[in-house]
């Protein structure tokens, strides 16, 4: 094991690995679509949105302690509630990874579509309407391309290539906040009433949380989780990784949302509404129309850099999130193969590839991929708090390295506030995602009967409540506020309240689901591993 110990990585690498993946091209966009639903309001969307996912994260951190393995957030569910419940969690949290991929070249290449130079005039194609062209998706293509290529070979190479971008990463959005500040500030943008703090009411500043990707750019913290057994020390540095990541990530995004809502000048607000400020590259754009020329060639280099530092993390996440799934033996077991010399498991990055591709030649703009990736990854968070809590009651004497005091009000207050930020993503999107999670289930069915459904009864009734939660996710959608999309019939706020009561009633259910399957004993033998 000591010799092991050299490329094993320490809390520094970590969260620099984690603030690669968390600032991406959440910062180049996130502050400009936010502000675009709720006004200056929006700096509540991103404290909300950081809430939802450290209260979410929370759960994680005694699970990913007692189970320290590669790809470990897309298993913990199938050890407490069986083979079903564990391919929808993986197979949702798999979607949304195989969309983070596209959604970081798609910033790189929207923002290469405004290059201002002479010489750049190609690059303008590439986007139309706030919209991917066909020639802009040859260039999201290959850049795709590189990020996987970047990780075929060690995790020696992805981590000082990581630290390297992540110094830079954090550096441009430190000057961009104090740039933007010394240049223009109107702190009066804010405005002098309640009505100009919130223009658009109260209803955005939840709705933006999911579809203006703030939630997705919080999303990285599974970075952690999912590095679990490549970690030093995992009972102290998976939870301190994740807080001290959330926590500068955080300031980050906060700040850089504050600068953008006091650097626009009053009368361009006055002329055109919040909703009215268009921008393709907003950050440089507002550099360029402050007169920061160098500013905004510094934005647009960071705008080819940031995206490639997550791009390239997740490339490795969402490989091994694939390989771990194939150990649920519902999908073909050649994802599963390791590449000996590296010990990185090539087939499935190159299938993560292949289908990231097709996933951004559907959905073609920056926004749109935000919104698919922040309701698939919650819909898999959702099992974290029940797993949690589960394990508790079903496996008392598991060793646990790290045992969280607030486990039994956090768990529930988690799950409620994952459900609540599923609805506030929108009608038709909550239920686009939900049916792309739904057609994993042919596989899953296709390898049950293959296996002669051993436990196949046994693992639906294990499930049943995350089915019939997700069918009154879809409803509430639907029927909820038309401040959400829908059609009303139940009325805001009160479309909360039934939301919060019902997620409740479910968090009780899947508690109450917990079953021992086979999978178990894996857990157990895997648990027996940890040092304590």
């Amino acid at each position: 094991m000591d010799s092991d110990k050299t490329t094993k990585i320490g809390l520094f690498q970590l969260i620099m690995l984690t603030l690669g993946s968390l600032i991406g091209s959440g910062w180049l966009f996130g502050s400009w679509e936010a502000s675009k639903i709720a006004g200056p309001s929006a700096i509540i969307s991103w404290l909300i949105g950081g809430a939802v996912i450290a209260a979410v994260a929370y759960d994680y951190v005694e699970l990913g302690a007692m189970f320290p393995e590669a790809g470990g957030m897309s298993k913990y569910a199938q050890y407490s509630h069986g083979p079903l419940l564990g391919f929808i969690a993986s197979w949702a949290n798999w979607i949304s990874l195989i969309t983070l991929i596209p959604i970081e070249a798609v910033a790189a290449v929207q923002y290469m579509s405004s290059w201002p130079w002479s010489w750049a005039n190609w690059t303008h194609q590439f986007l139309s309407n706030g919209t991917i062209t066909t020639a802009g998706l040859m260039i999201v293509f290959l850049f795709m391309l590189v990020f996987t290529l970047l990780n075929f070979w060690s995790v020696k190479i992805l981590t000082s290539f990581t630290s390297l971008i992540s110094i830079f990463k954090i550096g441009v959005p430190a000057l961009t906040i104090v740039m933007l500040t010394i240049a223009s500030f109107h702190p009066e943008n804010y405005g002098h009433s309640l009505h100009e703090f919130m223009p658009y009411g109260s209803a955005p500043i939840f709705a933006a949380t999911s579809s203006a990707g703030i939630i997705f750019s919080f999303n990285a913290f599974q970075t952690v989780i999912n590095m679990g057994s490549e970690i030093k020390n995992p009972k102290k540095n998976i939870g301190r990784g994740i807080f001290y990541s959330l926590l500068i990530s955080g300031v980050i995004y906060v700040a850089l949302q504050s600068v953008f809502i006091t650097a626009i000048k009053p009368s361009v607000v006055a002329a055109h509404g919040w909703a009215g400020i268009n921008f393709n590259s907003p950050f440089a754009d507002l550099a360029i129309m402050l007169g920061i020329r160098w500013l905004s060639i510094l934005l647009y280099m960071d705008a080819f850099v940031s995206p490639v530092g997550t791009g390239v993390s997740f490339a490795a996440s969402t490989g091994r999130a694939l390989y771990a799934m194939e150990g649920n033996q519902h999908i073909p077991s050649f994802l599963g193969k390791i590449n000996q010399k590296y010990g990185i498991p090539r087939v499935a990055m190159i299938v993560n590839l292949i289908l990231s591709m097709l996933m951004v030649s559907v959905f073609r703009s920056w926004a749109t991929l935000a919104t698919v990736i922040c309701t698939s990854t919650l819909i898999a968070y959702l099992t974290g708090p029940v797993t949690a809590v589960s394990f508790r009651k079903m496996a008392p004497d598991f060793k646990r390295p790290v045992r969280l005091k607030h486990l039994n009000w956090m768990a529930p207050l988690s799950f409620v506030l994952a459900s609540l930020a599923v609805y506030w993503a929108m009608w038709p999107t909550t239920v686009e995602v939900i049916l792309v999670i739904l057609l994993g289930l042919p596989f899953y069915f296709y390898y049950e009967y293959r296996a002669g459904y051993v436990n196949t009864r046994k693992a639906f009734w294990s499930s049943m409540w995350m089915i019939f939660y997700l069918i009154f996710i879809s409803v509430m959608s639907y029927i909820g506020s038309r401040q959400f999309n829908g059609i009303n019939w139940i009325h805001y706020p009160w479309d909360f309240v039934v939301i919060i009561l019902a997620s409740l009633g479910f968090y009780v259910w899947g508690i109450k689901s917990a079953h021992v399957f086979p999978d178990y004993y894996q857990a157990k033998e895997l648990n027996d591993t940890v040092k304590e």
